[in-house]
């Protein structure tokens, strides 16, 4: 476990990464607790009552989302969570062209929010590799 002694609290890149992870469990949180809410947020609501176990196999899947970088973040393991982080920047891109799909580009709200968590999650994961910013 290769720990990163520069990398914590008075980086922008940990706090950003933070943020990602607590919000997302906070999607997932909603999504659990109330599927028809979490669903509307997506851009794709959920038609009926049979619907409502995919907003909490959702909401199941961002919350492990969310928990996984905690320990790269709790142990300063700057490479560790840049590599998860990038690997994830999948599901924003998935999230944005499900919407786009499905609703069309008419839905300018929910396609920013899933396109700006794209860029965000970009942004972040360019800082996390940066050496130079987080010396080792």
């Amino acid at each position: 476990m290769k720990t990163n002694k520069n990398w914590g609290f008075n980086s922008a890149s940990y706090w950003m990464t933070f943020l990602l992870a607590a919000g997302i469990i906070f999607i997932g949180g909603r999504f659990i607790i109330a599927p028809s809410v979490g669903a509307n947020g997506f851009g794709i609501p959920i038609s009926g009552v049979e619907d409502l176990p995919y907003g909490r196999i959702k909401g199941i899947r961002d919350i492990f989302s969310g928990l996984m970088l905690f320990p790269f973040l709790f142990l300063k393991m700057r490479r560790s969570a840049a590599l998860a982080l990038t690997t994830a920047i999948i599901i924003p891109a998935n999230d944005f062209c499900i919407v786009l799909m499905t609703n069309g580009a008419k839905d300018i709200q929910h396609l920013l929010i899933h396109g700006l968590t794209f860029v965000y999650m970009i942004v972040t994961s360019i800082l996390l590799f940066r050496k130079n910013t987080h010396p080792e």
